[in-house]
């Protein structure tokens, strides 16, 4: 029941252990693909030599991680803007939660308010916050009461629509012809 992703073994091995890697992951899940944004963590840790904590990263010098994201090859498609996102997630997780991004699902009384601690969070819409409970419960065993439900189609069993999905490489197939199927429904419903 983990997330298993095409990209490096270490990779999937931190985003495994690490609910910090995995909430950067989600953080940077848009406007790049998928492998991009959850192989960034990694990459991260990378260059920085460690695997750093909330605390560093909220404390970080701006402008110094913004350079960090930047560096060849980017982080993510706009570095200036998710290193910001990345540092104001990370401010949360310290002050609210005592650095443990983890805190944020596991001491919610119930799916709806842990995805509603989720919703709180920068770059979090209704949509992202569901994928990334779905994903918690699907893949990390997060399963407070009325997740599923919390989570909307994105917690239904045997769906094939979002990252909290993919197990090998046959689901992330059925994920992506899903996505097709709705950037083609949006953009014939726009014409």
């Amino acid at each position: 029941m983990t997330l298993s992703l095409p990209i490096e073994a270490e990779a999937n091995e931190l985003l495994r252990r690490s609910p910090l890697a995995l909430l950067v992951a989600m953080i940077l899940d848009q406007q790049v693909p998928m492998e991009k944004a959850f192989s960034a963590p990694y990459d991260l840790t990378l260059r920085l030599g460690h695997e750093p904590d909330a605390r560093e990263l909220a404390d970080f010098d701006p402008e110094k991680l913004i350079e960090v994201f930047a560096q060849r090859p980017a982080l993510h498609r706009f570095p200036k803007a998710m290193a910001a996102r990345v540092q104001q997630v990370c401010r949360i997780v310290v002050d609210r939660y005592a650095g443990d991004p983890a805190r944020i699902w596991t001491e919610a009384p119930d799916g709806a308010a842990a995805l509603a601690r989720i919703g709180e969070l920068p770059g979090f819409g209704k949509q992202k916050a569901q994928i990334f409970l779905a994903l918690l419960g699907k893949r990390y065993g997060v399963d407070p009461a009325g997740w599923r439900e919390a989570a909307g189609e994105y917690g239904r069993e045997g769906a094939h629509v979002s990252v909290a999905d993919i197990v090998d490489e046959d689901s992330l197939v059925r994920v992506r012809e899903h996505k097709q199927q709705m950037k083609a429904a949006a953009k014939a419903a726009k014409t």
